[in-house]
């Protein structure tokens, strides 16, 4: 099966409300974080599921290191 491709706004689809995965978009690649407890409803932490956050995820306490605990679902073109 192809990598999906996601653009932004394909993306922006995929904000946890209402039942939806929840995807965020690091660093060129899409993970799936609906089922992490922190993500619950599409938000963590002032954030929303959806977007790009590869410039906000260098700020936060864990940076980079949760990453490998998610699953890629994609790639992200913006």
């Amino acid at each position: 099966m192809a990598e999906k491709t996601f653009s932004k706004e394909e993306l922006a689809q995929y904000d946890g409300s209402d039942g939806k995965k929840a995807y965020v978009a690091i660093d060129g690649l899409v993970y799936d974080v609906t089922d992490v407890k922190p993500w619950a409803g599409g938000k963590h932490h002032g954030q929303t599921a959806g977007q790009d956050l590869s410039t906000v995820i260098t700020k936060a306490p864990h940076k980079k290191s949760v990453l490998t605990k998610l699953t890629v679902v994609g790639k992200y073109t913006g």
